[in-house]
């Protein structure tokens, strides 16, 4: 199933994939809402899938068709070769990231590979693009990543030391020393942080 929203495009795709030996194109969609609509009715076995859409993302519906066709494998097909949507589409649960700069021949070579079972995309993949992208967090001790996810969550330090069986004073040294190793000066930054990368992995 290919969805794009841009028809020239989508009809440009299918006829590649129809002319594969062994490939068919089922169902075509130029928006979320149609592409999760008729997914449910076809049940392809791979989706192609754009990121930028009228109505949402093609993580949108990667994410929504993972719970209610899950044997559906998406390939991501963009223009944007950008390491965020990357890490995006393989957190939703992406099976392969394509360029539309590639040949036809490899998007015929991939969708075998996915059908067949393969992964094309992993977590080394994304950590190595990403290797320029220092993360903050990498020095975070396992309970200073806990006490981060828990100020995301809004708690307090009370509720924090609660949830982790340890004195609130502990907490606030956690706090400082996480506070430290990201660069920030405030609780606050932290939550902040935590919140946008929450909302960008459902970015695309």
């Amino acid at each position: 199933m290919i969805i794009d929203d841009h028809e020239v495009v989508r009809r440009g795709i299918a006829e590649i994939v129809d002319r594969a030996e062994g490939l068919t194109v089922v169902a075509e969609a130029g928006s979320v809402a149609e592409a999760v609509r008729r997914a449910q009715l076809v049940r392809p076995e791979v989706l192609l899938v754009d990121l930028q859409l009228p109505d949402g993302t093609g993580i949108d519906i990667i994410a929504t068709l993972r719970e209610k066709v899950p044997d559906a494998r998406p390939i991501v097909l963009t223009s944007f070769d950008d390491d965020d949507a990357l890490a995006s589409a393989l957190a939703a649960g992406a099976k392969a990231y394509l360029l539309k700069t590639v040949r036809g021949a490899e998007i015929a070579d991939v969708v075998r590979a996915v059908a067949s079972g393969r992964t094309l995309l992993d977590e080394r993949t994304v950590t190595r693009r990403r290797a320029d992208h220092e993360d903050p967090t990498a020095d975070l001790t396992p309970s200073e990543r806990r006490v981060l996810e828990l100020i995301g969550d809004g708690l307090s330090n009370r509720e924090i030391g609660d949830r982790l069986g340890v004195a609130e004073k502990t907490v606030k040294n956690h706090i400082t020393a996480l506070l430290s190793k990201m660069g920030l000066q405030r609780r606050t930054q932290v939550a902040a942080w935590v919140a946008g990368q929450r909302a960008a992995g459902w970015r695309g």
